[in-house]
């Protein structure tokens, strides 16, 4: 019977930005209006008045007013005539008692005729529990709550300071057999036509360091499966394999005598997710993101992002056996427009991808649980290529190919010479000026096998035994010999390979928990020269000699200090497999935190 006018009054509520005082004050009117009674111009009704002033104000239109007005009218009537006695007089119902006449009404002035008590009471009640729970839902009325975004957004983040000591023992060759090639292709073009030596890694000097790591990230759950997330972290070089901070370290116009250190862009994506269960679950994630796929540190560092885009599925076959996927592209390199800078024509582009797939299967049979996969990472365009025939007369020359070389290089690959120099008077006929960059001498595409057993009988203990196999069948040693530079054994010939593999045992708990929890571990590792890209693997082992082509052992013990802070230490030895002897000892202790 009410249901007209209780839309109305809803209607006018969703209508005005005065919602909440028209909750306040409407109960208030409705209470004070004498029924029956005529209502004086301008009206007492504090309800009435209100509709006035929204009219007023332009929140409520005449047309609106007039409709909720006879809207009302009429719903007076039907109950009147509803609650009046029978034995009543029907002109009574008809008309109100007599009263002064009040003014004539404005243009902007609407009349609200009798509501019974009961349609009062219950219209209060109405309008009052559906604001509230409007308030709750938004969390706007509610004390000490937050908005509901606030929900949706988690930071994160983490710390750890370090104390690194490198320990070079005695015999490393350092003749100058170590050329740092990242610093040469990274730099101006090195004269090796020259006297003085390239640029080059330390051998015989041992280093200790203090260095932090902080990183600090949020994410945000946009709904409907999509998040969005950031995350800054130090660095004292844009690496893609490391966030150390040295501290006191100046270099990049930046550090040494207390000065402020950089932070750099680690993480920016966007991922899609359906599914979300442990055997069922499909993502699509751009941007910039962790590492997708199941590895070790040997072949993909543990601070590397992937750029690009990755999708990864698993679907549950049977209890205990489920199987994944993940596919995905990422750029290496991508050549700048002005290449060459120094020509009005320009050279063709030089642009490097990783496109990679790995697939595999997560088991679980009562104690055990193993995850088994294999993947093969195909590099395209990252090996360097010869230049067409020139002559550079400058070291800000450039030659066609220049940009094959790697823009980011620890040691180990094999490498070649880029730029076919013609010799001529203008240098001596090669004698001088002969300004050369280096370029890696083979293909990369890296099949790999990954393994993991863990032994859960006493949890929260757990034993665990992690293996990688990696290989790159793309290297072709004749090809290689005829045109590396490094690498080569006594005799001057090639001696590099294409195979790596690691082991390691775990035992402890998996994840530090609580004060007291602990995990110990021991590994070894053999790396050939050109197994992997090395500017992508591990940031620690090798010492100054980062990278690949060494094999050595690796122990390891953590200790929880609290739920969210943990100490470690790490001995690490390695000795190179091919070239001149090298050998190195590094010591990390670490202080971690998160949030």
């Amino acid at each position: 019977m009410h249901q007209n006018f209780r839309t109305s009054w809803h209607y006018l509520a969703q209508r005005s930005s005065l919602a909440l005082l028209l909750l306040a004050f409407a109960g208030a009117a409705f209470a004070d209006t004498p029924a029956p009674a005529p209502l004086p111009s301008p009206s007492s009704n504090f309800a009435v008045n209100l509709i006035n002033r929204l009219v007023q104000r332009g929140a409520l239109t005449k047309e609106d007013a007039a409709e909720l007005l006879q809207l009302a009218q009429a719903d007076t009537a039907r109950v009147q005539a509803a609650v009046a006695p029978s034995s009543a007089p029907a002109p009574a119902v008809a008309a109100p008692p007599a009263a002064a006449a009040p003014p004539p009404d404005s243009d902007d002035t609407v009349r609200v005729t009798y509501i019974p008590e009961s349609v009062k009471a219950q219209l209060r009640d109405e309008i009052k529990e559906e604001v509230m729970q409007q308030a709750r839902t938004e969390r706007w009325a509610a004390p000490r709550t937050f908005p509901d975004w606030v929900s949706r957004v988690t930071l994160f983040g983490d710390f750890r300071f370090r104390y690194e000591g490198e320990y070079l023992p005695k015999g490393n060759n350092n003749t100058g057999a170590f050329p740092n090639f990242n610093a040469i292709n990274t730099g101006a073009p090195f004269d090796v036509s020259g006297t003085e030596f390239s640029p080059q890694n330390d051998v015989d000097q041992n280093r200790d360091r203090l260095r932090i790591r902080a990183r600090l990230g949020v994410a945000v759950d946009l709904g409907n499966g999509f998040t969005s997330g950031f995350r800054m972290g130090t660095g004292e070089n844009d690496s893609p394999v490391t966030e150390n901070q040295s501290l006191g370290a100046a270099n990049g116009a930046q550090g040494g005598n207390f000065s402020k250190y950089q932070l750099w862009l680690d993480r920016a994506f966007l991922k899609f997710e359906a599914g979300g269960q442990p055997d069922l679950d499909f993502t699509a994630t751009v941007g910039r993101f962790d590492n997708p796929f199941l590895s070790t540190s040997m072949i993909w560092a543990d601070d590397l992002g992937f750029d690009g885009a990755v999708v990864q599925g698993k679907y549950g076959i049977a209890e205990g056996v489920t199987p994944y996927l993940t596919v995905g592209a990422f750029p290496v390199f991508n050549t700048d427009f002005t290449f060459a800078t120094n020509q009005p024509a320009k050279f063709p582009s030089e642009d490097k991808w990783l496109y990679a797939a790995q697939i595999g299967t997560r088991l679980k049979s009562g104690d055990f649980e193993a995850n088994v996969a294999g993947a093969y990472y195909y590099f395209q365009n990252v090996e360097g290529r010869l230049s067409d025939p020139f002559t550079p007369l400058t070291s800000a020359d450039q030659g066609d190919t220049d940009d094959t070389r790697p823009a980011f290089a620890q040691t180990g690959n094999t490498y070649m010479a880029l730029r076919d120099i013609v010799p001529s008077a203008l240098n001596d006929f090669g004698t001088i000026d002969q300004f050369q960059y280096f370029g890696l001498a083979t293909p990369f595409h890296e099949a790999v096998a990954d393994a993991r057993i863990d032994y859960n009988h006493f949890d929260p203990f757990q034993v665990s035994l992690i293996g990688e196999w990696v290989d790159n069948i793309a290297f072709r040693r004749r090809e290689i010999a005829d045109k590396a530079v490094n690498n080569l054994g006594p005799d001057g010939g090639f001696a590099g390979g294409s195979e790596a593999w690691i082991v390691n045992l775990k035992l402890g708990q998996s994840v530090l928990l609580k004060n007291g929890d602990w995990n110990a571990a021991v590994g070894y590792r053999y790396v050939a020269s050109d197994a992997m890209v090395d500017g992508f693997v591990d940031a620690d082992f090798g010492g100054t000699m980062l990278g690949t082509n060494h094999k050595g052992y690796t122990l390891s013990f953590s200790y929880g200090l609290s739920p969210a802070v943990w100490a470690g230490i790490r001995w690490m030895s390695a000795d190179s497999v091919a070239g001149p002897q090298f050998k190195d000892d590094l010591l990390l202790i670490d202080i971690n935190s998160s949030f």
